[in-house]
């Protein structure tokens, strides 16, 4: 008999009964649909895409390496904290045999294999940098290598970029893509390709600015200031008892010559010789001056004061306005002496990435003005100014808000685009989490939250205590650690960030 033949004498099928009975049956499986929808308001969430990095972890008294996802990497079992220079990039440098009373020690660098990189040299190091809130970072794909007491510098891949052949190699603080170098106690400045800038010829150098474009400030063994651009030139002579680390419109230096202060040009000539008791800031053909304890505005060229001499602080701001203080009460004047905004706020500060300014009141509130100081958002708190993603989130009437930097209303849908869930609150001032979409995915039982982070977790706080959820609205942590000293509460798997925002690190204790 052959298989899935039908004979003529075989009954035939009764369609209209097959098809009753199909019909009866997807009733039945819309009914527990809709009665499950009702029941349960979580809809399917997909998974956070999640780029790898590299995170230090600690936990019970050692140190290790995870990754983005929450796997340890590098097994928690080093005494000295693990620098990892570029989270992107699989190199740990872990310090060993640290003897403190000696100060000597040895590093090992490893990758996400636990196997050991640059074998060849005594000592490889992460380059720390920091920035003007003394906030600790690394200089990103170089290495500094040591190798009989010399120093040189090696990229990610091991590549050679300079030799070792140096006393000493740092970075110049608070600038990117500025090593300063020692060699028989004098120093010199090159860059990441290890092209020298500056020759090992000065007792001492300094940053003008926080861009390494606007060149250094040089002190020779004479004590005498000058300064040397980026493009290797010499902008001021070392002829001075002191260069402030002030940068103008590229020509204009601030320089003291005794107790005399002037501004000086690229070249050589001078301005405001011994006019004012201190030079602040220039701007353009403008400076700000001080006077019996008084500040004001000036023409470089002239002397014109276009500010009067009675001001407790003067900022420049953006194009023609300068944000001015009196008796403790701030506002904003033009370069012309026309008042654009009353003194009237506790602080104003005007964020360039922007493009806004934003004036603090005494109840701490504030006002958001545009480029034409047009009030468009007030009496609001600034929780973030996000410069990446082009958004402001404010605390406004007791609820979280966010704005494009046109001032114009979002949702955090529309702002946090590659989120998969998105923090609401009800009626009632509960926290929960809905999709893309809107529908509820984490139901409204949280005191407090915080929206989903870059690696999927959002951290959600019940009775007092934080926990996390991860990307499909899981629970990861229980909300059961206090972590009220933590000024960021984040989470990664069961890991929360540390105490220590500079060391950046995360932990599963408290």
């Amino acid at each position: 008999m052959s298989k899935g033949k039908r004979y003529d004498g075989e009954q035939k099928l009764n369609l209209k009964k097959v098809f009753a009975v199909l019909l009866a049956i997807a009733v039945i499986v819309m009914f527990v649909v809709g009665i499950n929808r009702l029941f349960n308001t979580r809809s399917a969430t997909e998974e956070k895409t999640v780029a790898l990095r590299y995170f230090p972890v600690y936990t019970e008294g050692k140190w290790g390496v995870i990754d983005s996802r929450g796997n340890i990497i590098i097994q928690p079992e080093y005494d000295e904290y693990i620098v990892v220079p570029d989270s992107s990039k699989a190199i740990f440098i872990c310090t060993v045999d640290a003897n403190y009373e000696n100060n000597t020690y040895d590093t090992r660098v490893l990758n996400a294999n636990g196997e050991e990189l640059f074998t060849e040299y005594d000592l490889v190091e992460a380059i720390e940098n920091y920035d003007s809130s003394n906030n600790l970072w690394y200089e990103t794909d170089i290495l500094k290598v040591s190798q009989d007491g010399k120093w040189g510098i090696i990229n990610t891949d091991g590549r050679v970029i300079v030799a070792p052949e140096y006393d000493s190699i740092e970075a110049l603080k608070g600038v990117r893509n500025s090593l300063l170098t020692e060699k028989d106690n004098h120093y010199g400045i090159m860059d990441h390709t290890g092209s020298v800038i500056i020759e090992n010829n000065y007792k001492e150098i300094r940053p003008i600015s926080a861009q390494y474009e606007n060149g250094y400030i040089v002190i020779n063994d004479e004590n005498q200031y000058g300064v040397i651009n980026y493009n290797k030139s010499v902008a001021v002579e070392n002829k001075y008892d002191e260069v402030k680390p002030v940068y103008g419109n590229g020509n204009y230096y601030i320089a003291r010559e005794g107790e005399d202060w002037r501004i000086v040009n690229t070249e050589g000539q001078e301005y405001l010789a011994g006019t004012y008791d201190n030079i602040f800031s220039i701007q353009g053909e403008n400076a700000v001056v001080e006077q019996n304890n008084k500040y004001g505005l000036v023409s470089i060229t002239d002397n014109r004061q276009l500010l009067e001499m009675n001001y407790d602080s003067i900022t420049y701001a953006t194009g023609n306005n300068y944000i001015v203080s009196r008796e403790g009460k701030y506002g904003v004047m033009n370069a012309e002496g026309n008042t654009l905004v009353e003194p009237q706020y506790t602080n104003i500060v005007y964020r360039a990435s922007a493009n806004i300014y934003e004036a603090t009141k005494e109840d701490y509130t504030s006002d958001l003005m545009d480029t034409n100081l047009q009030v468009q958002l007030s009496n609001v708190i600034v929780s973030e100014v996000n410069e990446t993603n082009g958004y402001i989130r404010v605390r406004q009437d007791d609820k979280d808000k966010y704005y494009n930097f046109r001032f114009e209303e979002r949702t955090n849908r529309e702002i946090l685009t590659t989120n998969t869930l998105f923090l609401s609150q009800n009626e009632e001032g509960k926290y929960g989490f809905v999709d893309r979409n809107g529908n509820v995915v984490v139901n409204y039982i949280y005191d407090d939250a915080r929206e989903q982070n870059d690696y999927g977790y959002a951290s959600v706080k019940q009775n007092g205590l934080w926990g996390a959820i991860d990307s499909t609205g899981n629970v990861a942590v229980t909300p059961s650690l206090s972590l009220e000293n933590n000024i960021l509460v984040e989470f990664i798997g069961k890991w929360h960030l540390g105490e220590d925002l500079n060391l950046y690190y995360f932990t599963d204790e408290t």
